[in-house]
């Protein structure tokens, strides 16, 4: 039952290990109370869906090329004006972002979190920053950042040791949202 709920990795797979450690920091920032933000997803993928739609009109409309060629130019404008929007939403926005939530509830503050990693390739440096959803906000903290290797999360198995990952997370949460020490 226990090795169920495990968390394997491949080791040597750099994408793998990124992807269990982003899915457990999910999970240990939900737990905390934080309910997950989707509305930069789903602005996404409808966006993506407009894009799928223009490539289906510009592939089953009725006339055939040298009849369709004005309608297929402004389609292929479109394509490419979709596309470029969405690919600033993902540069500009999103970033390295594996989360954005709402505020806790009943909280004074009035942004949620953004929480994002890297795991450079050929690296076993996992950073993760905890920042302000909204870091314009009056009520946004400084940005926490952790930088530790990935071995010290897993073991030479490849199964994540959940315990030490989440300890370290919840320490970061709770570095992140301390009041800030007011100066005289």
């Amino acid at each position: 039952m226990a090795s169920k709920s495990q968390k394997k990795a491949n080791l040597l797979d750099h994408n793998s290990i990124k992807h269990i450690l982003d899915e457990s920091v999910s999970e240990v920032v939900t737990s905390r109370g934080y309910v997950e933000n989707v509305k930069l997803s789903n602005v996404r993928l409808l966006i993506g869906s407009v894009i799928i739609i223009i490539a289906l009109f510009a592939q089953f409309y009725k006339k055939k090329f040298p009849e369709n060629r004005d309608f297929l130019i402004a389609c292929i404008a479109l394509y490419v004006i979709f596309n470029g929007l969405l690919q600033l939403i993902i540069y500009f926005k999103e970033k390295n972002a594996i989360l954005f939530t709402y505020p806790l509830a009943g909280s004074f503050t009035s942004t949620g979190l953004e929480v994002s990693s890297k795991l450079p390739r050929f690296s076993d440096l996992y950073t993760l920053t905890i920042a302000s959803a909204d870091p314009k906000s009056i009520s946004a903290n400084e940005p926490v950042h952790l930088t530790k290797s990935v071995t010290e999360w897993f073991t030479k198995d490849g199964v994540l040791v959940e315990g030490l990952l989440w300890k370290d997370v919840e320490a970061l949460i709770a570095q992140y949202t301390k009041e800030p020490k007011k100066s005289k």
